[in-house]
């Protein structure tokens, strides 16, 4: 239990300096130059991604636990991609029914989309295989 904790800790850091990065292209290029939102939203998020990733691998999570290099990273960018559509339908969802602004619906995807990372990387992609008896 103490392990997530402390990797959860660790992964709020590295996303913090992920999401900033998403947060920055989005504001820049949905906001003060309009372009559509979702289209930005999910660049953002896809480079946000890799970007998370490797601050993972160096300070988070050890890499090849599980998976080798390129499973590892297929698997990371899978449960990104399940991660984007859900930030995207959030994103919508937000902005178009809820009527919340661009920002406020950015940190609301963000922030439910970060427990799904987060459970998924920890306890799936990054976690150790079950010990055989």
């Amino acid at each position: 239990m103490r392990k997530h904790v402390i990797n959860f800790a660790r992964y709020f850091l590295v996303g913090g300096a992920a999401t900033a990065v998403d947060w920055g292209i989005f504001a820049v290029f949905a906001i003060w130059l309009s372009f559509d939102y979702l289209l930005v939203g999910g660049l953002g998020f896809v480079l946000a991604a890799g970007f998370n990733y490797v601050l993972c691998i160096k300070f988070v999570y050890t890499s090849g636990v599980r998976f080798s290099g390129r499973h590892e990273l297929a698997a990371v960018y899978l449960v990104s991609g399940i991660g984007l559509l859900m930030h995207e339908l959030i994103l919508l969802a937000s902005h178009e029914y809820l009527l919340l602004s661009l920002m406020l619906s950015k940190v609301f995807a963000t922030a439910l989309v970060l427990v799904w990372n987060f459970g998924m990387r920890n306890f799936y992609v990054f976690a150790e295989p079950a010990s055989k008896p």
